[in-house]
């Protein structure tokens, strides 16, 4: 069993807590760390590391200064403006109508019609949306692109406000749908929660915008398969508002990851050399998951435990993780890259060459899979669910 949560979790799974060293790709983008010791009565007993060093050379900012312009014309097209979006109240029973109870109940005979692994993938989507707080103050650790005023007016402090409330949405919705449904522990799952927001989360990404940017570029089409595949699994079942929910939730990370992907690509355009460095340097320390300190009060290990039933139900798997990677390569053009230093060609080719050896990875992984026990789960009621 060991061995198997290795292979789900450790080497390419965004669901996991990344518990390997550091391996830097250039000392321009490398920097020291200290082991902190996550307080156990507070928050969660597990172990991170906090990055206290800016890794970016502070000439870099001017670069960061300079598209401005560019940010305002290309990237805050990629929002929508309030009166335009949906609200979760669009998709769930209202409280003021008289058929509400009607409503609720039929949302809970559809969801009688889900397994439980399902709903301990939706449950942890959800949490992992609902530490919005944590995402939202790790955007502004960056230098060069920080909301320093909490109502700057420049692009990048107007996106990350803006990004931040589009995004709150979502663990909103889910939230009520899981409250609603009637088939979760509630007060397990808000414990989750706090303990998750009280813990913070680590993706080492150095106050480097460049390695912020390339982190979220990952991650927002990472939730994007993920959501996608909640809904199709949804559907498969008949539930087709929580499908609708979903999907709707899906093409929301779909339009965010276009914003990032489009930076990053900008960011290549002008400053190739350590763009590249910065790529390498994410995908050798792993993408984590944003919630990779998930710890609901009673089992050190949910996280690899989550993982490997979101891999098993293909919500999101280690195939995914080996796919966002070869697409954002090919989206950045990596291996069209010309003129790069010595360190820069060292680094074209490692992210270029990395999906073929993720995806060996993952069909040893499956091999052991076969094997895996059934864990039990707080948010379910302790019901137990197959790894």
């Amino acid at each position: 069993m060991a061995s198997r949560v290795a292979l789900l979790t450790e080497p390419f799974l965004c669901f996991a807590r990344s518990t390997s060293k550091r391996n830097a790709v250039s000392p321009r983008v490398s920097m020291a760390s200290t082991r902190v010791k996550t307080p156990k009565k507070l928050f969660s007993p597990l172990e991170t590391h906090i990055e206290v060093t800016h890794s970016m050379p502070p000439q870099k900012i001017e670069i960061f200064k300079s598209l401005e312009g560019w940010a305002e014309d290309n990237l805050l097209v990629h929002l929508r403006p309030v009166e335009k979006c949906w609200q979760p109240q669009d998709f769930l029973p209202d409280s003021s109508s008289e058929g509400f109870n009607e409503e609720v109940m039929e949302l809970r005979g559809h969801s009688k019609e889900l397994p439980d692994d399902y709903f301990v993938c939706l449950v942890g989507d959800m949490i992992a949306e609902q530490n919005l707080p944590t995402y939202q103050t790790i955007l502004n650790t960056n230098d060069g692109v920080r909301d320093e005023t909490a109502a700057s007016l420049t692009p990048w402090a107007i996106w990350i406000r803006a990004w931040t409330a589009e995004e709150n949405r979502h663990g909103d919705l889910l939230n009520k749908y899981l409250y609603l449904s009637g088939r979760v522990d509630m007060r397990q799952i808000e414990k989750t929660i706090q303990y998750l927001i009280g813990s913070g989360m680590d993706p080492r990404t150095e106050n480097n915008p460049y390695l912020c940017f390339i982190y979220t570029s990952f991650q927002e089409r990472a939730t994007f398969i993920s959501h996608g595949n909640t809904a199709r699994l949804a559907k498969d079942h008949g539930v087709v508002n929580l499908a609708q929910i979903c999907g709707t939730i899906a093409s929301d990370e779909k339009r965010h990851e276009t914003g990032y992907t489009k930076v990053v690509e900008k960011l290549f355009e002008v400053d190739p050399d350590y763009t590249v460095l910065a790529f390498a340097d994410m995908m050798r320390k792993k993408i984590t998951m944003p919630a990779h300190l998930i710890y609901d009060g009673r089992d050190d290990n949910l996280v690899e435990h989550f993982a490997a039933v979101a891999q098993r139900l293909g919500v999101y798997t280690a195939k995914d993780y080996a796919d966002i990677l070869e697409f954002l390569v090919a989206r950045w053009k990596i291996g069209e890259l010309t003129g790069l230093s010595g360190e820069g060609n060292e680094a074209q080719d490692f992210v270029c060459t990395l999906a073929p050896k993720i995806r060996q990875l993952d069909e040893r992984a499956q091999e052991s899979a076969k094997e895996a026990p059934a864990i039990s789960f707080s948010w379910i009621y302790d019901r137990t669910v197959q790894l």
